[in-house]
């Protein structure tokens, strides 16, 4: 995957992870979907995008380079 679209994936998931929090703070529900499911989900995606950045940044071998890929 390339560096561009692990970025985009890890600035989607702080969306929407913000958004999970004013669902929870506001108390609204959207059919099923509720703030901590929203926060869930963002949260799990952050973690998952910055662990991929974190590898791809070890495995690199020219680090001054890594968004030009």
């Amino acid at each position: 995957m390339k560096n561009k679209y692990l970025i985009a994936i890890f600035i989607f998931s702080m969306i929407l992870t913000f958004f999970g929090a004013l669902l929870k703070i506001m108390h609204f529900e959207f059919g099923g979907i509720t703030g901590n499911l929203v926060l869930t989900i963002g949260m799990l995606l952050e973690a998952i995008s910055l662990f991929m950045i974190i590898i791809k940044l070890i495995s690199s071998k020219k680090v001054n380079e890594f968004l030009n890929k």
